[in-house]
């Protein structure tokens, strides 16, 4: 006779598996990063189609609606080298770089402003409280 399998088991460590906080965690944060991901390429662009509001402001400056340099390069012993595309992509690293720069400090300004009580100041409060209770 054969073994009957365990499904139960091995449904049971799935479900402990996925329950782990760090699990949910990492999902949550992929979620949020995908959709914070539109969020950077209406402002810096995605370096494709959307040219964003940096990139249309860059794109006003040099003319032409479009920051794209890939056509640029050097002339060398009759060698072209494109450094246009290098140029196009630095370009969008910085806007990218500079408009996440300034999201995570505004985050980081909102998520400081929220003081929480720290475990002793609680612990604290509840001592206080429960002597209050008791002289009473």
């Amino acid at each position: 006779m054969s073994k009957p399998l365990k499904t139960s088991g091995i449904v049971h460590e799935f479900k402990a598996f996925i329950n782990r906080g760090s699990v949910v965690d990492v999902a949550v944060a992929f979620v949020m990063g995908a959709t914070f991901k539109t969020v950077i390429d209406a402002v810096a662009g995605d370096g494709k189609d959307n040219q964003g509001i940096l990139g249309g402001l860059v794109g006003a400056v040099f003319g032409g609606n479009r920051p794209n340099f890939n056509d640029k390069g050097v002339t060398l012993n009759g060698s072209f080298i494109p450094v246009g595309g290098l140029l196009t992509a630095i370009l969008n690293f910085l806007m990218v770089s500079t408009v996440m720069f300034f999201v995570i400090k505004a985050y980081g300004r909102f998520h400081n402003a929220k003081t929480e009580e720290s475990t002793n100041d609680l612990l604290a409060s509840i001592r206080d409280e429960l002597r209050k209770q008791n002289n009473n």
